[in-house]
């Protein structure tokens, strides 16, 4: 069954990768798929825990049906946490943002920003997004940075580049700062590193 697990997701990505030539929402098909296969582990967890390929089962101990079940209970569980925890902080991250918005909290940046050239543009958003992400996380940033740039770009084609600009400049300014990304926080915290080696 853990060969079949295999084969089902492959054949998944295939899918998503595919996703204009087939027409089929590359959002369904990884609903879908993630059902399938957390159907198919529910289903045969004793076969393919006892495969070995999971360490935390081996440490674990193995054990019977009893334990199997409750193994993968823990681990469906942790999963929907870890997956309701994203979902929640982006409700609320874009409420907060269309709040913002509604009420006219953007035109300040807006009113600021007088030029015309894209190229000079994409300058100020991308530094601006740099030192945005640096004190905030990545993700807020480029909700707010998207949320500013649906005001000053008309162009889908050109917002989409702006776009990814701004995902790029976000990234790297969360990784510039010990504050401004969750992996750069957690090697702080885990003493791996310290901000004077990054200078």
């Amino acid at each position: 069954m853990f060969l079949a697990m295999v084969i089902l997701f492959v054949l998944g990505y295939f899918f998503i990768a595919l996703e204009h030539t087939v027409k089929i929402d590359k959002a369904a098909t990884a609903l879908l798929l993630g059902v399938v296969l957390w159907s198919v582990y529910v289903l045969n967890g004793f076969d393919i825990l006892g495969q070995g390929f999971s360490e935390a089962w081996t440490k674990h101990g193995g054990g019977n049906l009893e334990h199997v079940v409750e193994f993968i209970k823990g681990d469906l569980e942790h999963h929907l946490i870890e997956i309701s925890e994203i979902l929640f902080f982006l409700l609320s991250a874009m409420t907060i943002v269309e709040v913002v918005d509604r009420h006219g909290g953007f035109k300040i940046i807006t009113n600021l920003i007088k030029t015309t050239k894209k190229v000079k543009l994409l300058w100020i958003f991308s530094i601006l997004t740099f030192f945005m992400s640096s004190v905030l996380d990545n993700l807020t940033t480029t909700i707010v940075m998207l949320a500013l740039l649906r005001k000053l770009v008309g162009d889908k084609k050109e917002r989409w580049f702006f776009a990814s600009m701004v995902v790029l400049a976000s990234n790297a300014g969360g990784a510039w700062s010990p504050i401004g990304d969750v992996t750069t926080i957690m090697f702080m915290d885990g003493e791996q590193t310290f901000a004077g080696a990054m200078y």
